[in-house]
């Protein structure tokens, strides 16, 4: 079954007009064809398309399911890269895999100061959908380094990989369940002082392996490791 996403499918039973474009001149679906309507927030409509109108696709809800949130959320907080191609790869596959909230933040080292994140939202969609996933994770605006220290979260960790200091991997110190926020530096690294002002606020360092991650890579490794937590404990 298709599946489309219509934030207010209950109250406006229409497709948007790139969504209604795509379902019926790209998929030729006609009117009486079945499709399935997400809101992004859990709830999945079994449809039937009413007006197949490439602008204005109306449909009829027949049915609703519900599908429970995880009992575990992620919260990605990463300094976007210089290469906007990388963030967006990142955004694609962390949302394949399950993220609840990015956050994109500015940092001493940061080369890119400025990111659109209407074009982020729009390939978040589009990875929900590919993967049929019922939940559309959130993407926060840029922001400053500071300010994400003071954000709640069950669990806090901020990524850096040190010389020849004993720190533990996320895998063996993350815990199942709650929120989990994992802070992912530029590709120049957090400076000292960020790092120091990190821990002064209860985040807890650690590693993502034993190799120099790029910062999409490492941000996508630790969306992975905390399924993994919640998936082996």
């Amino acid at each position: 079954m298709h599946l489309f996403y219509q934030p207010d499918a209950e109250i406006h039973p229409f497709l948007s007009e790139d969504e209604s474009r795509h379902c019926v001149k790209t998929l030729r679906l006609a009117k009486g064809a079945g499709i399935d309507v997400t809101d992004g927030r859990g709830k999945r409509h079994h449809c039937l398309i009413e007006t197949a109108d490439a602008r204005r696709c109306t449909f009829r809800i027949v049915e609703t399911d519900a599908e429970p949130a995880r009992p575990f959320r992620i919260h990605l907080a990463v300094a976007p890269t210089k290469n906007t191609d990388r963030i967006e790869w990142l955004v694609e596959k962390a949302v394949e895999l399950g993220v609840d909230r990015f956050s994109f933040f500015v940092s001493n080292h940061s080369e890119r100061r400025s990111l659109k994140t209407d074009r982020l939202e729009k390939i978040a969609v589009a990875a929900m959908k590919q993967s049929l996933q019922l939940f559309l994770p959130e993407i926060e605006a840029l922001t400053d380094f500071k300010r994400l220290l003071t954000t709640a979260a069950d669990q806090r960790y901020i990524a850096h990989l040190p010389d020849n200091q004993p720190v533990l991997d996320l895998f063996h110190t993350a815990r199942p369940g709650g929120t989990v926020l994992v802070l992912v530096g530029p590709e120049g690294d957090f400076s000292a002082a960020e790092l120091d002002q990190a821990l002064e606020n209860g985040f807890k360092m650690v590693t993502l392996g034993k190799t120099r991650l790029r910062t999409e890579t490492a941000a996508l490794m630790a969306c992975h490791t905390i399924h993994l937590v919640n998936a082996a404990r």
